[in-house]
């Protein structure tokens, strides 16, 4: 499974590219601290999957804290036909020690 670290991610971001970021935390994390994008947290994730408005070939790039959550999101989508699904190693915790 495809996975990108922090400091790509980070580098991505601060060159202003749109990014599908989907964020698998529970809505109270999101809200507490997030970096944008869509959130569809892993409790619910199962039942959403057909509805998140993503072509199963654009790129989405699934975060969490710590990265274990969003792994579980990115086998779900891979399983549902998702081709470009990657994860962020070490979750917005990773990201967060660089900023």
């Amino acid at each position: 499974m495809e996975q990108i670290n922090a400091n790509t991610l980070l580098t991505r971001l601060q060159k202003g590219e749109v990014l599908n970021l989907l964020d698998v935390r529970e809505e109270i994390e999101y809200h507490t601290y997030n970096i944008g994008g869509k959130n569809v947290p892993l409790s619910v994730f199962t039942e959403n999957v057909n509805r998140l408005g993503y072509n199963k070939t654009d790129e989405i790039i699934v975060i969490c804290k710590a990265g274990l959550r969003s792994k579980t999101a990115q086998s779900i989508l891979l399983e549902n036909g998702y081709e470009n699904v990657i994860n962020l190693t070490g979750g917005l915790i990773a990201l967060h020690k660089l900023q």
